[in-house]
């Protein structure tokens, strides 16, 4: 495909080094004129510019200049059949401004420390989740395009609607993204030796706060767009503190070890990066080939906490209709099955 890029910083030229490598014709802008050019050098885009012809654009700009920048790509003088798609971190007010068949939201969970052209890498994606947010109106078509380019760079795709996705990463991305710079702070700032505290930071403080040292750019856009669900998620966590604090200075030793291990063993049981359950189970959905019926699908499966691992679209050439194929846990696969046919679905499990 030739694909077009806008915003040409870390996850932008990442994702143009991936699609290059993988034999895609990449363009690319920014409103950094030495960025683009420094990109070019790197080899993350071919050209500058030049996306009037591509089939697919992804926006990898800061949350708040997603929408206008979609709007543009939707419009003339792109082609008419250009696929969209974004990477911003929060998604459901940025899907409730895009409702359109050729856009699909987009956020790939993963990240570094590194920014711009010369702190991207080709192999960013590899093995990370990358969840995609159809809308009401998103086409499968488009759909299909977006994961074909996804997976090319080597992520797996994760369906969830716009609002269940900002709930979740709220709790996995945005908190403790602050709770590393508070802590980072805290640190700096202490009026003991600083000097000290700082050359005696040990390696567990370091892997805590190794996401403070990423580009602060982006986070007042997530923080304003996401506000909700990140107070959410510090005030549970500021209660969860307090409990911590409660059980030391009680002294109470049995439940400060049961809470460690605790913690030990969920930890251990996080799954490797992006993997998908050791076993899965295809699930087939006949859909209607119409607007919304990714987002009927993917609506039921938050509704019941699923998570689907891997989608596939199959077009019939019987008629208007297709067959999603769906990977998830057995039980899971087993549960949402039925919770489609209540919706008026017709389902089939592989066996």
């Amino acid at each position: 495909m030739r694909v077009h890029l806008v915003g040409l910083g870390l996850i932008g030229c990442s994702i143009g080094a991936g699609l290059g490598q993988a034999g895609h014709e990449v363009s690319g802008e920014d409103l950094d004129p030495a960025r683009s050019a420094r990109a070019r050098e790197v080899g993350a885009i071919g050209e500058v510019g030049g996306g009037e012809g591509a089939e697919l654009a992804f926006v990898a700009t800061p949350a708040a200049a997603v929408v206008p920048a979609v709007r543009r790509l939707l419009g003339p003088p792109y082609r008419s059949d250009l696929v969209v798609s974004d990477v911003a971190g929060v998604k459901a007010q940025i899907a409730a401004a895009l409702s359109h068949p050729r856009f699909v939201p987009g956020h790939p969970m993963a990240g570094s420390e590194q920014e711009g052209p010369d702190g991207a890498s080709a192999e960013l994606f590899l093995g990370a989740s990358w969840v995609l947010a159809p809308g009401p109106k998103t086409s499968e078509g488009a759909f299909a395009v977006v994961q074909r380019a996804v997976s090319d760079l080597g992520a797996d795709v994760v369906v969830l609607p716009p609002e269940r996705h900002d709930e979740l990463v709220a709790v996995v991305s945005h908190v403790p993204h602050l709770t590393a710079a508070t802590l980072m702070s805290l640190a700096a700032s202490s009026a003991v030796d600083r000097e000290a505290l700082l050359r005696l930071a040990a390696g567990g403080f370091r892997d805590m706060t190794r996401i403070a040292a990423g580009s602060p750019a982006i986070w007042p856009d997530i923080c304003a767009e996401n506000q909700l669900a990140i107070l959410g998620g510090i005030d549970r966590l500021q209660a969860a503190l307090a409990r911590v604090r409660a059980i030391v200075a009680e002294g109470d030793r049995a439940a400060l070890t049961e809470m460690l291990e605790s913690a030990r063993a969920a930890r251990r049981n996080l799954p490797a990066r992006g993997s998908p359950p050791a076993k899965s189970r295809e699930l087939r959905v006949i859909v209607p080939d119409r607007p919304g019926v990714l987002a009927e699908v993917t609506a039921v499966a938050a509704r019941l906490g699923a998570n689907i691992y891997d989608i596939e679209i199959a077009h019939s050439a019987e008629g208007p209709r297709g067959v999603l194929v769906l990977s998830l846990a057995p039980s899971a696969a087993a549960q949402l099955s039925g919770a489609l046919q209540q919706a008026g679905f017709q389902t089939g499990l592989a066996p």
